[in-house]
């Protein structure tokens, strides 16, 4: 055994050589931020809200706001809980705004 090996262990009184355990570590998780259909909100301010807050081309934006006209719902993105967080905030912010009933919400991905 090296002498940096023996720095870096601890005895325990009984002549046991203990070893800190490295830490394990876990990826964080990762959330979809999803826009909800409404009859009322303007598909051109979807758009908007999609290029903006998510700094989407306006050809992927079109699409986006499309599949959430067509389907219901549709996916703007994947971030960790955090950056999710702030983007529904953001939307249901600018949302309220211009007094549009758009909803934005997140779930684990």
């Amino acid at each position: 055994m090296s002498e940096q090996e023996k720095n870096d262990l601890y005895r325990d009184g009984h002549d046991l050589a203990i070893a800190e355990a490295r830490p394990k570590l876990k990826r964080p998780s990762l959330y979809e931020v999803i826009l909800i259909n409404d009859d009322y909100t303007p598909m051109e301010f979807v758009v908007e809200v999609l290029e903006s807050i998510f700094n989407m081309e306006r050809s992927n934006a079109t699409r986006v706001m499309l599949e959430v006209h067509t389907k219901g719902k549709g996916i703007c993105g994947v971030y960790n809980f955090e950056i999710a967080e702030t983007k529904v905030a953001q939307v249901m912010s600018i949302a309220q705004q211009q007094q549009h009933p758009l909803l934005c919400t997140m779930e684990e991905s």
